[in-house]
């Protein structure tokens, strides 16, 4: 019998003023929903750990805290890439 599935930590990494940003979170709010995820935002514009580290890829997606995307969020690797989190695929535990 399989176990209950994993819910996986999806987080948009942001900044202001960006029109990427808008773009990631809609495709973040849509495929979060259809799945029935929960999700964060964080901003570098107010973590300085996180500017030092994705300024040059915003937006960001992770997954289980790995990074999946930048950029352009594509919404089909978005759902690829959680449904197989949600079906333990990741290797985490």
């Amino acid at each position: 019998m399989p176990s209950n599935p994993a819910t996986p930590e999806l987080t948009l990494i942001t900044k202001a003023n960006c029109h990427l940003c808008t773009a990631a979170r809609d495709v973040v709010v849509g495929v979060a929903a259809e799945l029935g995820l929960a999700w964060n935002e964080k901003s570098i514009d107010h973590e300085p750990a996180l500017a030092a580290r994705f300024a040059e890829e915003i937006p960001v997606v992770l997954v289980d805290g790995v990074q999946r995307d930048f950029w352009t969020i594509d919404p089909d690797r978005l759902r690829r890439i959680l449904r197989q989190a949600m079906d333990g695929g990741t290797g985490a535990p």
